[in-house]
């Protein structure tokens, strides 16, 4: 579904992305890890042409984004959804108003049918009786749930995630794992999170890349990503604490029972 070619991204002389070369299937979660300033953003922002590959190609199905302009680069980043490292809402309007504000830029439809849309997605996300609040009114996590149900409101079929758990506690963060993962289901679309949280990432991802130096030195499932060999993967791992023998079930089954 996403394709990256061959991409290489240089800010000055540093090759932040250096001949990255994947591909992301329809319908999974796909999370891109790894520590701060390997340009796991700077890969995001390439799937909807916020940023420019130096070289290479990065293709949604049979459209190129990296060449894609005017009313094409227009259809392209209409098929995705992001949710902001930050969430940024706008201060000045309620959660409702900063949900429907890109129904009310983006499309015809009438008030009653952006109101119906922007209940249902607030329902999603649990924040069903928060709408009429302002963003300092709640609180961060809620906040976070706010930005994911403006991502989702114009029915994406790609959810790129900046840092979702950023800046929460555990248990929030766990929650917004597992309305990564149900939207993931409920909607049938597809998601890529960017994330430093390995935890979430093991919790809810289909596959985990770990991204070195511009390339993709692992990408493989949750349990096997936890028993590669690979120096930096161990690394990364050894930092969060997570063990070879994590008992994926348990964690699981306990990540459901708190739902």
């Amino acid at each position: 579904m996403i394709r990256f070619d061959h991409v290489t991204k240089r800010f000055g002389s540093r090759n932040v992305l250096d001949d990255l070369s994947f591909e992301i299937q329809k319908g999974e979660v796909f999370a891109i890890v790894g520590p701060s300033g390997t340009g796991k953003s700077v890969t995001l922002k390439h799937m909807v042409r916020l940023l420019t590959p130096n070289e290479g190609s990065v293709w949604l199905d049979e459209t190129e984004i990296s060449a894609a302009t005017g009313k094409t680069l227009d259809i392209v980043r209409s098929r995705f959804g992001y949710l902001f490292q930050s969430a940024a809402l706008l201060g000045w309007m309620t959660v409702e108003e900063n949900i429907a504000l890109p129904l009310r830029e983006k499309t015809k439809l009438k008030e009653d049918e952006i109101a119906e849309r922007v209940q249902s997605a607030l329902e999603m996300v649990g924040l069903a009786n928060e709408g009429e609040k302002y963003p300092n009114e709640i609180s961060g996590g809620m906040q976070k749930r706010a930005g994911l149900a403006r991502s989702i409101v114009c029915k994406p079929e790609i959810v790129l995630y900046d840092e979702p758990t950023s800046g929460l506690d555990p248990i929030t963060s766990r929650t917004i794992d597992r309305l990564i993962l149900s939207l993931n289901r409920r909607l049938g679309i597809t998601s890529v999170v960017v994330t430093h949280d390995l935890y979430g990432a093991l919790l809810s991802a289909d596959r985990i890349a770990l991204l070195h130096q511009g390339r993709f030195v692992e990408v493989n499932t949750p349990e096997q990503f936890i028993r590669s060999e690979q120096p930096n993967v161990r690394g990364f791992l050894d930092a969060q604490f997570v063990p070879r023998d994590w008992d994926f079930e348990s964690q699981r089954r306990g990540n459901q029972e708190s739902e």
